[in-house]
């Protein structure tokens, strides 16, 4: 009976003081993609991604009935980092869609002209409302009508302490005149938030964390896996491993902190069987403390990192070649900074076509023979098939009328047409290719699929093309596994190397892209296709991770450009579309909803390219 009474308390008390329009509200993924086609349609910085803002504490005053219900504490605030524009993952501040639509435009705007050189958030927030407005006036109505909204919503000036008020109506002001007030006067608490400007104190973010180093003892292997889909990206700090079996014993009692603050003790991983639980807790948490642990853990929420053994490796082919790399942050390239090595599958047996895909690739084998020039007439041979007729009358009838001619070229030879085309198909071979897609399949099953149809097809026009696979740990080395180069007929001994690729290590596109550069340009054809195959974005183990990887593969791909080729990603991650425009433009990549569909839409993709 007491539980059932706390309950509805909770319920009635979190409803009243609750001042949110939640029936009105408007999610962050109803409207991200126009949203991000709006920001750079702008002028915003295309490398940024539009992610969920996190919610950070609020030191304003809260009224009775918030701190009652424990509401308040916290708020979604929109900021700019150097990875991402965080925008707040559910805008519910009005009691009209369309405004809280039209907010998340306005802070979109607003982010444009963010460079983080401002001075103080008061003033900073001011001269970027004025500079937009300016920039773009058409915002001027919307923006009005977000103003009044607002400040329908903000406490009243006279209901709070002189301090307080003098501070509030400052931050009016400010918001009816963009860069009418100076200072902002000082209080002992800050004032209400403002949703229509960005935060006056974002989280620093951690653009050179490193990813977890991979559990080389495979203890974990089995792990319940959730991925936190829709929640924000955390703050995170690194911490040495609790001793083991120390438990809660080892402190006292009264110096038990809270759940967001970390105590160095053994949690007993072992026992936590609820996977729910877990994901709770990390939703709460504003910075989440890691360490690599040894014990198995029954319950994760991110991929187990299981490398593959040095056993089973490939066979390395060379010592490696030295690669640049781009620095954004330095607006240079970095010289010699990456080693490739390429690798060979030599205990790989030659294989006949599975079974599963023999259907498939008759039918496009067939289609694609069309592809392939007609067999023509080669005239004006020195020898051949056949006289050619033409030839030798002109020659006879040159001669009788004593015009002195040689006799080449007097014979004609039946072949087949060529086309002037190269092709490099680069597959991502990281260690996210081996989540599974379904209940029978995992992402390097697709991809091994692919890269049989892909090959079946070729073959059939006789076009030149290399299959390339790459994976990376670090800058040194960046493996790049060599499943058919342009010099090698295909048959059963490719099939075999391509039917044993396994999952490797992480992303480092850049280098890779570089490296089939080089390759596809030592080939002698007037148009050279490299196509990239891939499952998510580029990433490694050091500082390869968010937009340091982005633009240095954008770098990569537009010195490919620079060079003659034409570059085209395919890839099967869905949210693909907020990145790749920026690392490909506009049309030169595809997105593949289902990944299941993969091994027969890249041999079509392939003909329509090269149509």
């Amino acid at each position: 009976m007491e539980e059932q009474v706390g309950e509805l308390w909770h319920r009635l008390i979190t409803r009243l003081a609750d001042d949110r329009h939640l029936e009105a509200g408007v999610r962050l993924a109803q409207v991200q993609r126009p949203l991000n086609i709006y920001f750079r349609a702008l002028g915003g910085d295309g490398g940024l991604q539009i992610e969920a803002a996190d919610a950070t504490a609020c030191q304003a005053r809260r009224n009775w009935l918030q701190r009652i219900a424990g509401l308040g504490r916290k708020v979604e605030l929109a900021w700019r980092d150097q990875r991402s524009l965080r925008l707040p993952g559910e805008i519910a501040w009005f009691g009209e869609a369309s405004l809280n639509r039209d907010l998340y435009y306005w802070l979109a705007a607003l982010a444009v002209g963010d460079d983080g050189r401002h001075g103080g958030w008061f003033n900073a927030n001011q001269t970027l409302s004025r500079k937009t407005l300016e920039r773009f006036p058409g915002l001027r109505p919307r923006y009005e009508r977000l103003v009044q909204a607002h400040l329908a919503q903000r406490p009243a000036p006279e209901t709070l302490k002189h301090d307080e008020a003098q501070a509030e109506l400052a931050v009016r002001a400010a918001l009816e005149r963009p860069g009418s007030m100076g200072l902002l006067p000082t209080a002992k608490r800050p004032p209400f938030p403002v949703p229509l400007w960005l935060h006056p104190d974002p989280p620093l973010t951690s653009d050179g964390l490193k990813s977890p180093e991979p559990d080389e003892s495979g203890e974990n292997e089995g792990a319940k896996q959730r991925n936190l889909e829709d929640v924000a990206r955390r703050q995170a700090e690194r911490v040495k491993e609790p001793e083991a079996d120390r438990g809660l014993v080892t402190i006292r009692m009264e110096n038990i902190l809270t759940m967001g603050e970390f105590v160095n003790v053994d949690r007993g991983t072992e026992d936590e069987e609820d996977l729910d639980q877990a994901e709770a807790m990390a939703r709460e948490l504003d910075r989440i403390s890691v360490s690599r642990g040894k014990k198995k853990a029954s319950s994760r929420l991110r991929f187990d990192l299981d490398l593959p053994g040095a056993a089973d490796d490939d066979l390395v082919l060379d010592e490696g070649q030295l690669l640049p790399e781009w620095d954004w942050r330095k607006q240079q390239l970095q010289p010699n900074h990456c080693r490739i090595i390429s690798l060979l599958a030599d205990k790989a047996t030659p294989v006949p076509l599975p079974n599963h895909l023999k259907r498939t690739a008759k039918k496009l084998r067939n289609q694609f023979q069309a592809l392939a020039p007609a067999r023509i007439w080669y005239r004006g041979q020195a020898d051949g098939e056949e006289v050619d007729i033409d030839a030798y009358l002109r020659f006879v009838t040159d001669k009788a009328a004593g015009r002195g001619t040689g006799s080449d070229g007097l014979y004609r030879e039946m072949r087949s047409g060529a086309r002037d085309l190269a092709c490099l198909l680069l597959a991502d071979l990281s260690l996210s290719t081996d989540s599974w897609i379904n209940d029978h399949h995992r992402v390097i099953d697709v991809i091994r699929d692919s890269l049989f149809l892909f090959a079946e097809s070729l073959a059939a026009t006789g076009d030149r093309f290399a299959i390339l696979g790459f994976s990376s740990r670090k800058r040194d080395p960046v493996r790049v596994h060599s499943l058919k180069g342009f010099g090698e007929n295909y048959g059963a001994a490719i099939r075999g190397r391509i039917q044993v690729i396994k999952p490797g290590y992480y992303t480092r596109m850049g280098a890779a892209i570089r490296h089939a550069t080089g390759l596809l340009n030592g080939q002698p054809a007037g148009r050279r296709l490299l196509l990239i195959l891939t499952d998510g974005k580029p990433n490694d183990l050091d500082k390869y991770e968010g937009r340091y990887g982005i633009e240095d593969t954008r770098h990569a791909v537009q010195e490919a450009r620079r060079t003659g080729l034409e570059p085209f990603c395919v890839t099967i991650d869905r949210k693909g579309n907020d990145y790749l425009p920026h690392l490909f433009g506009s049309g030169g990549y595809l997105v593949i909803g289902n990944p299941a569909e993969l091994p027969k839409r890249l041999p079509m993709l392939y003909a329509r390219l090269t149509a």
